[in-house]
């Protein structure tokens, strides 16, 4: 098995990786790994299949989470 993949349950997930350069601090090391996380979208899939949504309930959060992106988005360009 490949070190950076991880298969729990038959899925496949990429794990963040961020090695120590030479006179690099832990703090920085650190921060790009946070960063790099943060891009990869790692704590939304973990948070997503945390629990199982029916389908139904699943359609009203996709729902709801359009309509608080269209909500700001107006905020943001009062045209």
């Amino acid at each position: 098995m490949d070190s950076s993949n991880f298969e729990p349950l038959g899925g496949v997930f990429s794990l963040a990786e961020v090695r120590l350069q030479e006179g690099e601090t832990l703090e920085n090391a650190l921060r790009r790994f946070k960063r790099k996380v943060q891009t990869e979208d790692i704590i939304k899939e973990v948070k997503k299949h945390s629990f199982y949504l029916k389908p139904g309930e699943r359609k009203r959060v996709k729902q709801a989470l359009a309509r608080k992106r269209n909500r700001k988005k107006s905020r943001r360009d009062p045209e």
